[in-house]
């Protein structure tokens, strides 16, 4: 491959080697391997390996495939969304804050509907933080209120009130059924339905299924992926804040 036209890379360059994993909702048998090799064929691999299967149950099969594909990625084509905003160190957002609002900024974080996964809201939120960053609690001018997992939206609601939040942060990780998209929607919706117009706090959601720039459909602000850092989040607030 050359310029910006580029193939997978597996065992030597431009092979177009490609692993993928899925479920069948049948026995684990030889039957069952044949089913994954054509599902692999018809999604474009071609030679296909079965590389591990594993019967999850009586029901169902877990499949581990490897093979070639022979599509090609133009470069030119992939579109990104680059971060509009400076990245700025603790002591820099401290004082764009108090020099913004003269008062601490309040962030309210939870883990909304059944998700009980805190590991992503806690590293951003936490003094400890996450890839050797504090997180937001460690910044003077913030005030954290970190309400932990399983949080009702009615609930979370009432606390951002209660706390007079500037912003509200939701993680979701959990994502069978779309539950994110449909939780953070609900989220969106109960925020605009109890606040008047221009008075919602910032809204933004983090997780590692989230698509980027699917914020207008959601109702949200904001959204972070996987390794976002507290300083990005910071530094978001910071510039949200001094726009608004």
């Amino acid at each position: 491959m050359s310029g910006n036209i580029i193939r997978p890379y597996g065992d030597t360059t431009g092979d177009g080697m490609v692993q993928l994993s899925f479920t069948l909702p049948i026995p684990h048998d030889k039957r069952a391997e044949g089913a994954a090799l054509q599902l692999a064929r018809k999604m474009g691999l071609d030679p296909a390996l079965i590389v591990h299967a594993k019967a999850m149950g009586p029901d169902f099969t877990f499949f581990v495939v490897y093979g070639s594909v022979h599509h090609l990625v133009n470069l030119d084509d992939v579109h990104v969304v680059e971060r509009e905003y400076p990245l700025l160190s603790a002591k820099d957002a401290n004082a764009a804050i108090k020099r913004t609002l003269r008062r601490p900024l309040v962030v309210v974080g939870a883990c909304i509907g059944t998700d009980a996964h805190t590991v992503g809201i806690d590293a951003i939120l936490n003094i400890k933080g996450f890839a050797g960053e504090k997180g937001l609690e460690y910044y003077s001018e913030i005030t954290v209120v970190n309400l932990g997992a399983q949080v009702l939206v009615p609930d979370l609601v009432a606390r951002a009130k209660e706390e007079k939040a500037d912003a509200v942060l939701v993680s979701q990780v959990v994502t069978q059924k779309d539950a994110h998209i449909h939780n953070t929607m609900q989220m969106s919706a109960a925020f605009r339905e109890a606040y008047p117009a221009g008075t919602v706090p910032i809204l933004v959601a983090g997780g590692p299924r989230f698509e980027e720039g699917s914020e207008a459909r959601l109702g949200i602000d904001r959204i972070f992926g996987r390794g976002t850092k507290p300083s990005e989040v910071a530094s978001y607030l910071v510039h949200e804040m001094s726009t608004r």
